[in-house]
């Protein structure tokens, strides 16, 4: 969290004149005026009251319509006969290009490349003539200046303008007609700051007491650094998590304004965002993107570090043009965003009925019983000190309990390291664990149908023969009422008649896969029997 903005820049122009242009605002010929709205899970859990306000719930699904509207109606009616230009990550290009099909004109929509394919799609279906350019707004930003001198077009700036500003602070004035009781802050998304320079100018001029917080992504924080450092700073590279946020540069009045009226920051990471993603699902039945959940990530994070209890805050759901592929990243990473599960590295000894003790270890683990959210596991193909590396998830019941967790695997004589905050291991090492192994001979490959339920595992096992060996097993829950798990299993041919009693005992759906071309290619030996 930043220290206290300093409050002794001049606002760009005089309050009063803004505050005008707010209630004034040309908006609600294209806008409507969004939910307020309770939400009520996340409420019970931080204890305090958390209102959302719903700009996803907007025609284009963002805030963003507001703004780009109230500057095309101040435009003169040469300025709309010629054409209106802008550069977007998105949400802002699809404000332009539905106020300029209202207003009967010429849109071109500058985008990065990285632009979410749905947002996109929509600014072509509402007219727009898109043009895609550079990896983040700066970039388009550029080529867009020199597209506007070339064609004569009238340029419509995202943030840096002070029409812009004033139809995104219709939300505050919203706000605030909705809820007329005690209010103790309203956090606000932050790219360029267009909407909490509208949002926290209005506050400040009719509700002072209230707090304005912004809210950045660690590694899109350039309104933060700016302020801290009393002077707008660039930075070389921006995340593209929160693309609606990715901003290099803030402008020059949001950064006056910003530093005038705005009294904190809070930085979130990719992982509470998600979480906060499934937050607001789970009250709204919504699905925001990623820029739209970060006001929620940053109340549960300022409620949590400063302890309080009963106070009252809004969460701007700035939008939800979300990529439908995306969501599985999101569902991914949200119990980790929200600590509600841990991830490890356990080493265990490569031997018969080590995964079996390994397992009876996890049930007797402190504040249990914790379902196993993940297990990947390869027989290791290098069988120095005959150990091999297992890559475990668990559920957690409170913050913090991974560290205590990997203690306990310690004290029981199994080697552990918490991976739960390992970007390497979150990202990529979860799906790269096996491979072949010259070890795994008489392997066969089957794929079961598991019932999410305590003890499904523990009667595989237990029915398992003893002589038997698992040599492969991964596994990993995506909140179906089943679970997909591949196994290896070294049963001799020999075998055959048991493994097939066993297969019946189980009465778990089964697919044989040792002939699977794809198990032969990238798991098996060539030579294996």
């Amino acid at each position: 969290m930043a220290s206290k903005a300093s409050r002794s820049a001049k606002s760009p122009f005089p309050l009063a004149d803004y505050l005008k242009q707010v209630l004034t605002a040309r908006v609600y010929d294209v806008a409507i005026e969004s939910d307020l709205a309770p939400a009520r899970n996340l409420s019970r859990r931080l204890h305090n009251k958390v209102l959302v306000k719903r700009e996803d719930q907007q025609p284009v699904f963002s805030f963003k319509l507001r703004g780009a509207y109230n500057k095309m109606a101040h435009l003169t009616p040469e300025q709309v006969k010629k054409g209106v230009i802008c550069a977007s990550a998105g949400n802002h290009a699809q404000g332009v290009a539905l106020s300029a099909a209202r207003m009967n004109t010429r849109a071109v929509i500058v985008m990065p490349i990285t632009t979410p394919q749905v947002k996109v799609d929509a600014v072509k279906a509402l007219g727009g003539e898109v043009v895609l350019v550079g990896d983040s707004y700066s970039d388009a930003y550029e080529h867009a200046v020199k597209l506007q001198q070339k064609e004569d077009l009238t340029f419509i700036h995202p943030f840096d303008d002070p029409f812009v500003i004033a139809g995104q602070g219709t939300i505050a004035m919203e706000i605030l007609r909705q809820h007329q009781g005690p209010l103790d802050a309203i956090f606000v998304p932050i790219g360029g700051g267009g909407l909490i320079s509208g949002i926290a100018g209005y506050v400040k001029a009719v509700r002072p007491e209230i707090k304005v917080i912004g809210v950045q992504m660690t590694d899109s924080d350039a309104m933060a650094r700016s302020v801290a450092g009393g002077q707008r700073v660039a930075l070389p590279d921006v995340g593209l998590f929160a693309d609606g946020t990715a901003v290099k540069q803030v402008g020059t009045q949001t950064f006056r304004m910003v530093s005038e009226f705005v009294d904190d920051f809070i930085c979130v990471d990719t992982d509470a965002v998600c979480a906060a993603i499934k937050d607001i699902f789970i009250d709204t039945r919504s699905i925001v993107e990623p820029s739209g959940a970060m006001a929620v990530a940053a109340v549960k994070k300022y409620a949590a570090e400063h302890k309080t209890k009963g106070e009252t805050y809004v969460a701007i759901l700035s939008g939800a043009n979300m990529n439908f592929e995306r969501l599985r990243f999101v569902a991914e990473r949200a119990e980790v965003g929200e600590e509600r599960e841990a991830l490890l590295a356990v080493t265990i000894p490569e031997e018969r009925g080590s995964f079996r003790r390994f397992c009876e270890v996890i049930g007797e683990l402190p504040r249990g019983p914790r379902n196993v959210t993940e297990f990947n596991y390869r027989m290791s193909a290098t069988p120095e000190h005959g150990e091999a590396h297992v890559f475990v998830g668990l559920t957690t019941s409170a913050r913090g309990e991974s560290p205590r967790i990997a203690e306990a695997f310690e004290h029981a004589g199994f080697k552990a390291i918490d991976l739960t905050y390992d970007e390497l291991a979150k990202e990529h090492l979860r799906y790269m664990v096996g491979g072949r192994s010259p070890l795994a001979d008489n392997e066969r490959l089957l794929r079961f149908i598991f019932p999410e339920r305590p003890g499904a595992l523990v009667k595989f096992l237990k029915l398992m023969q003893p002589s038997w060996n698992i040599s492969l097993f991964h596994y990993r829950h995506h909140g179906a009422d089943y679970g997909q798990i591949l196994v290896g299993i070294q049963a001799p041919e020999h075998d055959d008649k048991a493994f097939k009693r066993f297969l019946m005992a189980l009465d778990y759906p089964w697919i044989d896969e040792t002939d699977n071309p794809a198990y032969r290619l990238f798991l098996r030996q060539p030579d294996a029997a």
